[in-house]
Order: structure tokens, then sequence, then C-alpha cells
């Protein structure tokens, strides 16, 4: 089953994507505001879904949760992007980590957004993963039980303002839809559901990222084992796990997106999430 939350004629609404398009289950559960509050009650096994009341060409996606929690993203996860850097040090023995705001994304289907201030945005391919039980110090063997839900991010980032500080990418990595998530979250339900996920880019149909999550340097697991150390895991909170090498920045010369290009991410078991791009109007 795939949840969504869609926009129609300027209402928001959350349900499930069924064959033909869209169920509408924010009437008959008027108890959860959204996603998100389905999440917190732990309620997606129990949601009754029935047939289309939104055909396919008749909404828009937007994020599936509107009003996510905290938003931490993996840098760095991946062998190869390591020794992309060519800075001949060995993978750290700690995750990086950086935070994004929810205004950073925006829908399946929906415009990449490029400002006048840089045209280096580029493109990351990534699984996300939804907190759906909360908890502080959580051991790795218990921490795939805390997921909900995984969906995909392009975890879009404009290269030359995360070189703005000697440790800090943050501005870089937060600009008002530079980035998507989506199109929907699938529920998780078997640990199988994350270990060996193969995770694709292309970009105009051309093929820029490929891996599998096998090969990450910090597991899932141990990324949200690492994180609840240092601040509590809620849920709605978002884990970004990290994107494979072939990002634009690491082509010689660079190829940055540009108004028109298409990007697609896919994940084994998830979906694709697809996006153009746009100038900043």
């Amino acid at each position: 089953m795939r949840f969504a939350t869609i926009n129609t004629q300027g209402l928001r609404l959350w349900g499930a994507i069924v064959p033909g398009g869209f169920c509408d289950l924010s009437a008959a559960y008027p108890e959860f505001d959204g996603l998100k509050e389905v999440i917190a009650a732990q309620a997606l096994s129990r949601l009754e879904v029935g047939g289309v009341t939104h055909a396919e060409g008749h909404f828009s996606y937007e994020p599936p949760l509107v009003n996510p929690g905290k938003i931490l993203c993996v840098g760095v996860n991946f062998p190869d992007r390591n020794a992309e850097y060519k800075d001949g040090q060995d993978a750290p023995p700690h995750m990086s980590l950086f935070p994004r705001f929810a205004s950073s994304f925006t829908g399946h289907g929906q415009a990449l957004i490029r400002p006048p201030e840089s045209p280096q945005l580029d493109y990351e391919g990534e699984i996300a993963v939804l907190i759906g039980k909360g908890g502080r110090r959580i051991a790795r063997a218990d921490a795939l039980s805390h997921i909900a839900a995984l969906t995909m991010c392009n975890e879009g980032t404009l290269r030359d303002w995360v070189r703005h500080a000697k440790f800090n990418v943050t501005q870089g990595k937060n600009w008002d839809r530079s980035g998507a998530i989506g199109p929907w979250i699938v529920p998780f339900n078997d640990p199988d559901q994350i270990v060996d996920i193969r995770l694709q880019t292309r970009v105009n149909g051309e093929l820029r990222q490929d891996d599998r999550t096998g090969r990450m340097l910090f597991p899932v697991a141990e990324q949200i084992a690492y994180i609840s150390t240092f601040t509590t895991l809620e849920p709605g909170d978002i884990i970004v796990t990290g994107t494979p090498t072939g990002a634009g920045a690491r082509f010689d010369p660079p190829r940055y997106l540009v108004p028109g290009d298409i990007v697609e991410v896919e994940a084994e078991g998830i979906g694709t999430l697809i996006n153009t791009v746009e100038d900043e109007r």
C-alpha cells in the first residue's frame, strides 16, 4: 500500500494511491490531520482503503508529510562517495549529519527551483526513513522497529553554497524547493525492505547514480542508533540516508541541473520520484 498527500483545486487531502488514482481518507478519519498524525498513532496498518475518489491527472502531489518533525540528512555514506572527495582520508569513524527544513522540499511532479544566486543546482537521489516510534539512545538491534515507512528524496544541493564556511553545509542544502520528497510513503513491515535496496538516479534518461543500500558505510539501523544518542527521535521525524556516487558536481566538467531537465530517483520496492527543473521567477 502507498499513502500520499495531494492537492486538488487548492484542497489538501491525504489518503492512498490506488489503481486509477487516489483514495481520499481525510473524511473517513477526521481524527488525523495528516499522515504525520497517522504515523504517530501507529495507525497505517489500520486504515481501510476504498476505491478511487480522485482520478489520475486531477491532483498534484505534495510532500507526504506536510508538517514533518526533524529532517536529518546523512552525508558521504557510500564508499565511492568518500573517494570522490580525493582528500586521501579514510572513511570517517562517525557519520556526517546536517539538517534540512521542510520548505526546502517540493512534491513529486513539481519543479526543483534553481535560484538566481547560483547556477550550481545538483541532484542527490536518496532513500528516506520516517520514524514511527520515538526514542532516545535506541539500541542498534532495535532500531529498525522504530521505522514507520520509507520514501524517496532528491536532496537537491547548491554546491557553491555548501562551501561558504569551513564546516557548515546547511546553507547549501536548504534553498526553498531545491529538493523533493515522495511521491508517497510505503509502510515498513520487514527489515529486508531496507537492507539492500537498489537506488538509481537518472537525468534526462541518463543513468547517473546506481548503488545499493547494502553498501552504505553507516547502515540505517546505525543511523537511528547514533542520531538518537544526542536527540530524541519522535514520530514524524525523517532521516535522509545518503546518496551514491555520481552527483553532477563530480563530473569533469561538472554537470549541474538546468531548466528543462527531468530528474528521476528510483528505489526498488518504493517507486520513482520525478521532478523537472525551473529557474526561480
